[in-house]
């Protein structure tokens, strides 16, 4: 693996802030990452954001077929020659922005009948994001191994009753079990972030533990709950794009049996899915 900066230097690139490009310069913590994701020669890989291809060769060296993404041009015409002078035939690249990927569209045309593998290190800025749209597409994905900065990762693995709870750490308990696999040493990228990162495994369920009866639904009662955090969930839910009011709040809550004064970071994942069929059914009425 050429280092990120002789490559960089090479093509008369550079690292793009915008796209929040900071690239593993370590082959053996690639391998590392790679190794722990416990990928299996039957897997179908989609990668998001391939930059220099550090998490992309490893990983063809195991799996069925990769589909690495990545939204800068100048990139995927350097990692194109890179793939071609190593001869590997089971990566295909593609420019195309993550947030804009339609999961169900892509699986159609490639005509792909297994759920996918995601991987992929993250940009902070598009982060929630990007996991919000896993969430909504888990049809298609078993599970997404992703690097994040490490307070991030903190957040979405955080249990109710601790600050760092937040909406996505509830939408992805839900549906998810998460697990840490590595932590990066900031030094092991170029350019040098100012944090460490971590990687981290979300595995898909197949059905919820508590399922809700409306599942879009629940996601906007939790949403709505988060949206303003500091406040009791009487305040919160009656003040939200919910569009209820303080009695509805309270009713729904008490039928719930949830106390009326506490906040959304103490609700468990069952509270927040009864919340969701009392609240609908008070709206309903």
């Amino acid at each position: 693996m050429t280092s990120p900066r002789t490559l960089l230097k090479i093509w008369n690139l550079h690292p793009k802030k915008q796209f929040g490009q900071n690239f593993l310069s370590e082959p053996s913590t690639s391998k590392m990452i790679i190794s722990r994701s416990n990928i299996s020669p039957d897997d179908i890989i989609l990668e998001i954001g391939a930059g220099l291809g550090a998490l992309t060769i490893p990983a063809a060296g195991v799996a069925k077929q990769v589909y690495a993404l990545d939204k800068d041009h100048q990139l995927i015409a350097l990692l194109k020659t890179e793939l071609l002078a190593q001869n590997l035939l089971n990566i295909e690249l593609m420019e195309q922005d993550i947030l804009k990927f339609d999961f169900q569209a892509f699986v159609n045309k490639k005509n792909i009948n297994q759920k996918l593998v995601v991987m992929g290190n993250l940009p902070y800025n598009i982060s929630s994001q990007v996991l919000v749209q896993l969430i909504q597409s888990r049809k298609h994905v078993t599970r997404a191994v992703l690097m994040f900065q490490k307070e991030l990762a903190l957040r979405i693995m955080a249990n109710p009753g601790v600050k760092d709870y937040g909406r996505i750490t509830a939408m992805l308990k839900y549906c998810s079990d998460i697990k840490p696999l590595a932590t990066i040493k900031a030094p092991m990228f170029f350019p040098k972030p100012k944090v460490d990162s971590e990687v981290v495994e979300i595995c898909f369920k197949e059905t919820p533990e508590y399922p809700a009866d409306d599942e879009a639904f629940l996601f906007k009662v939790i949403k709505a709950a988060f949206g303003k955090r500091r406040k009791t969930l009487k305040n919160a839910l009656s003040g939200s794009e919910l569009a209820i009011s303080a009695d509805t709040s309270i009713k729904a809550l008490e039928q719930a049996e949830i106390d009326p004064v506490r906040r959304a970071e103490t609700l468990t994942i069952r509270e927040f899915v009864n919340l969701s069929h009392t609240l609908s059914a008070n709206i309903l009425k």
